[in-house]
């Protein structure tokens, strides 16, 4: 187990490029320690910055610091930002919340890739929708490894018959495995769901049907990254730590009792 805490004090509100970037220094800095205390090369673990709540200005002031893919929760959100910002050619999104099958259009319209699959009905939109546009997306199948009732995400026993259903959608790329640890500063409580994250996509490489395509595991936020990557993280999804903590309650952008704050 490691030393490092997993719960740090409200972050200050970055204004300014240089407290971005200074703020991206430092997660990398992070990112590269825990790679070395878990024996790992630090380019396998690709940062992925949450940009919910971030207003336009600050997010092209993380562009002007390096950022060309961003985090989204809500949707629309993300939609109206890749509106307003389309001059922001190789600015890219993921969108990394909870989809309703009538929001499908447009997430297959702009993002990059989706990072919460868990049910056939959304695979089959996007898909149609997909085809549509003629785009094909990057999905991570998102996986409840905390065994809370308020969670999306499928079921750990459930994942492999998921995932033996989804060569059916052919404009959906298979990634890897998403989840929300438990929201804990414990870190006996939070490393479980990391560590079973990681033995489900061991089991699927093996397993199922299109078992190398299961390489990702996106885990870890600006709580508990440190301890995600130790287990196993190839995407850690960081807001707060960047951007500095939010002025709306979690649960506007996340279900009602899921405390997950990337």
């Amino acid at each position: 187990m490691s030393a490092v805490p997993p719960i740090r004090p409200a972050y200050q509100t970055a204004s300014s490029q240089a407290e971005i970037q200074a703020n991206l220094a430092d997660i990398r800095h992070r990112i590269q320690a825990a790679c070395a205390r878990a024996d790992r090369d630090p380019s396998t673990v690709r940062l992925l910055p949450v940009s919910k709540t971030v207003d336009e200005s600050r997010i092209r002031m993380a562009y002007a610091a390096g950022c060309r893919l961003l985090g989204e929760n809500k949707v629309q959100e993300a939609y109206g930002k890749w509106e307003t910002m389309a001059d922001l050619t190789d600015l890219h999104w993921a969108i990394i919340g909870h989809l309703q099958t009538n929001k499908a259009k447009f997430v297959a319209r702009f993002a990059q890739e989706f990072q919460a699959l868990d049910n056939l009905r959304v695979a089959e939109a996007l898909d149609r929708r997909l085809q549509e546009e003629g785009r094909s997306l990057d999905v991570l199948v998102q996986v409840n490894t905390s065994g809370e009732d308020s969670k999306f995400g499928l079921a750990p026993d459930q994942v492999l018959d998921f995932a033996r259903a989804l060569p059916a959608y052919g404009a959906l790329r298979v990634r890897g495995l998403m989840t929300l640890a438990l929201f804990s500063s414990d870190e006996n409580h939070v490393r479980p769901c990391f560590v079973l994250l990681r033995s489900l996509r061991d089991q699927l490489r093996q397993e199922a049907p299109q078992g190398d395509a299961f390489a990702e595991l996106s885990m870890g936020m600006s709580g508990d990254f440190e301890w995600a990557i130790e287990e196993g993280a190839t995407t850690v999804r960081v807001g707060q730590a960047i951007f500095g903590s939010r002025t709306l309650p979690d649960s506007y952008y996340w279900p009602e009792g899921t405390a997950g704050k990337p």
